[in-house]
C-alpha cells in the first residue's frame, strides 16, 4: 500500500546538493490502472498502482536493463525525466522531484506515510506551498498523458 501526499513548494531548500539525488526516467504502459516502467540510477522497475489519490495499492517488480529497454518504446505519452532529492524531515523523507524536459518547470514534494492517519496529521514545513494530493493533474501518470500545465492554465482540467 502506498500512502503519500504531494505538495507544490514555495522555494527550494538551502543546500539542496547536500542531499542524496537520484536520476529518474519513467514511462507508462497503462494509466488506468497504472503500469509504469522506471529507471532510477542503475535500477529498473515495473510498477503496478491501483486507482486512488492518497492511498492505493502498489507493487514493484525488478526489471533487467534489457527488459526495460524492450518496454520503453511501448510506453504511451510523455516520457518523464526528473531529479529526486531525498531530504530527511523528522521520521519522514521528503522526495523532492525537479522535473525536466516536457514536464519542466514542475517541482513537487512527496512524502510517504505508514498510515492514512499519519498522512492526514502531517504538518508540512514552511517551504511547502500547496497540498495538491487530491488534484489529479499533479500525478505523474496524468502528466505523461496530458503534459504539465502551470496552475494558471489548469482552468479547463
Amino acid at each position: 500500500m502506498e500512502i503519500e501526499r504531494k505538495f507544490l513548494i514555495a522555494n527550494l531548500p538551502e543546500n539542496l546538493t547536500d542531499y542524496p539525488c537520484h536520476r529518474i526516467e519513467q514511462g507508462y504502459l497503462c494509466t488506468n490502472p497504472v503500469v509504469r516502467i522506471r529507471r532510477q540510477d542503475d535500477s529498473y522497475i515495473l510498477t503496478y498502482k491501483s486507482g486512488g489519490m492518497m492511498s492505493r495499492e502498489e507493487y514493484n517488480l525488478p526489471l533487467t536493463k534489457e527488459s526495460y529497454e524492450h518496454l520503453r518504446p511501448k510506453t504511451d505519452g510523455i516520457f518523464i525525466s526528473k531529479k529526486r532529492y531525498c531530504i530527511p524531515f523528522g521520521k519522514y523523507t521528503i522526495e523532492l522531484d525537479i522535473f525536466e524536459q516536457d514536464a519542466a518547470p514542475l517541482i513537487l514534494a512527496e512524502i510517504e506515510f505508514p498510515s492514512e492517519e499519519e498522512a492526514n496529521a502531517f504538518i508540512p514545513p514552511g517551504w511547502f506551498l500547496e497540498d495538491v494530493t487530491w488534484q489529479p493533474y499533479y500525478h505523474n501518470s496524468y502528466i505523461s498523458r496530458h503534459g504539465y500545465q502551470a496552475p494558471d492554465s489548469n482552468t479547463n482540467v
